[in-house]
């Protein structure tokens, strides 16, 4: 069966710096699709975050690149299987470079936190209890 999969692309200041984190939170590098201008991070089977040197990302678009340490444009959320599973990723990412961003949502059925990447890219992490998704 086709699952159609999502290429996330991030404008990024320094692509090794980027390279190291996601790596750092357990995510494999891609080399086929990668070189010294982009990195394709595999974060599932169906989800790619593509991280580019601003000169790359630019080649892709007209429009000016958001200073995403200032401006949010998009909130990216990964989802979790469980709620120990989200302050594991969360907390790994604040060890690796990022920042802790915002505060921690607990809504009893859904629980998540959220993470700044060293580039400013917001990343939220959830959980939802597969009971209350059901019905």
């Amino acid at each position: 069966m086709y699952q159609q999969m999502i290429f996330v692309n991030l404008a990024v200041n320094d692509l090794d710096t980027s390279k190291k984190f996601f790596t750092e939170l357990g995510y494999a590098i891609n080399p086929q699709f990668s070189d010294e201008n982009c990195a394709s991070v595999v974060i599932s089977d169906t989800i790619v975050a593509m991280i580019m040197t601003k000169q790359r990302y630019q080649d892709f678009t007209k429009k000016q690149i958001a200073d995403s340490t200032k401006t949010s444009e998009v909130l990216l959320c990964l989802s979790a299987e469980s709620r120990e599973k989200v302050d594991e990723l969360v907390d790994k990412a604040i060890a690796a470079g990022g920042s802790p961003s915002g505060e921690t949502q607990d809504y009893g059925q859904m629980y998540g936190r959220a993470f700044d990447d060293p580039d400013g890219h917001t990343w939220e992490v959830m959980w939802m209890d597969p009971a209350a998704v059901e019905g």
